[in-house]
């Protein structure tokens, strides 16, 4: 259906049926709209309207003699030509960006917060996901000896952003051996992305003499040096909002849905892997997972140099787009501007 063959009086309609339902959450008459906007026609007119939206599937009735209510496709009509945002206040923003800085300025007390100020300011569920740093490019990497069977090994990217992890020895080493690998890694892997060290690291490092085991030890660790963490950084807050709203009165889907977030891992790389960097707003069953079959998402990236992460909000599709669009979106921005600086501080 191309958006262009709707005539401003269907345009105007099905984006006044749109918000009176987002707001009521019962299907809409023509009656209904007639006397909650000023249009100038008739209850009549109106309710031929709607036939003719129904007719392109923009609107259905979910009973004989019920109003209408958007379909999927009428709100994707909506959000891409019909929407209009409504902008934040300066104590809204200021409210966003106080908070994330409530708990501190890590990366994981940022994101922590993010998914709280989002599930508080739009009453839906907000998710937070760590950064992906498989695309950061290595700027240094230091190995530092913990016990003699232990290295703490830290990876700082161009980016400021830094992240480490624990890596079993079973070789005995002096700390002279461990620093000379380390200088090794950094001058053969240095401005290469974490991806791209993971898949070139054996032949980068095959002809280095001396420290066999050691470096040995660093090519056999790849994974869990180079790849993304096993573990789902995905943050979540607001249960209780979806537990308030029509669509969900069955706890059932609730409990549904709080599972496979839960269980993060299939959910936060669909939303990661959107290729768009800008928002983005996937509606019910654009979403290829039954539990999330009847909701929106809508997520924006954030980004500190190279390495993007993602933050959003789920709730029914009957949701208010017109706020909630905005207040993603200047949400990562400022995410962007906080980790930014934090990781430039960090690097200095």
């Amino acid at each position: 259906m191309a958006f262009e063959s709707l005539t401003d009086r269907e345009k105007t309609i099905l984006t006044n049926l749109i918000n009176y339902y987002i707001s009521t959450a019962d299907p809409v008459g023509s009656r209904a709209i007639a006397n909650k906007f000023d249009m100038g026609i008739s209850s009549a007119t109106i309710r031929n309207t709607l036939q003719d939206l129904e007719e392109i599937g923009l609107v259905q009735q979910p009973h004989t003699s019920a109003g209408r209510i958007p379909t999927d496709l009428g709100y994707r009509v909506y959000v891409d030509y019909l929407l209009k945002p409504e902008m934040l206040s300066d104590i809204e923003k200021q409210q966003i960006k106080q908070t994330l800085l409530r708990e501190g300025r890590g990366v994981n007390e940022i994101l922590g917060q993010t998914c709280k100020v989002l599930s508080a300011i739009t009453t839906q569920l907000g998710v937070s996901i760590a950064p992906k740093f498989k695309s950061g490019i290595l700027k240094r990497l230091n190995l530092i000896p913990v016990t003699s069977e232990r290295v703490m090994v830290v990876i700082v990217l161009k980016s400021g952003l830094a992240r480490s992890m624990i890596i079993e020895v079973e070789v005995h080493f002096k700390e002279k051996e461990l620093a000379e690998v380390e200088t090794i890694l950094n001058e053969r892997l240095s401005g290469l992305s974490l991806g791209e060290i993971n898949e070139s690291i054996t032949e980068r490092l095959a002809n280095v003499s001396g420290n066999g085991k050691l470096v040995k030890l660093f090519i056999e660790s790849k994974d869990k040096i180079w790849s993304e963490p096993k573990s789902e950084d995905i943050y979540i807050s607001g249960a209780e909002n979806l537990v308030r709203q029509p669509e969900f009165k069955d706890l059932l889907r609730v409990s549904d849905l709080m599972k496979l977030l839960e269980n993060g891992s299939e959910l936060s790389e669909f939303i990661s892997n959107v290729e768009n960097e800008g928002l983005i707003i996937t509606i019910g069953a654009e979403n290829k997972f039954q539990d999330v079959i009847d909701c929106s998402l809508v997520t924006s990236k954030y980004k500190v140099g190279k390495v993007t992460g993602t933050i959003g909000i789920i709730g029914p599709t009957r949701m208010a787009y017109s706020k909630l669009v905005s207040v993603v979106e200047y949400t990562a921005r400022t995410i962007s501007d906080l980790l930014s600086d934090e990781a430039k501080k960090d690097s200095e």
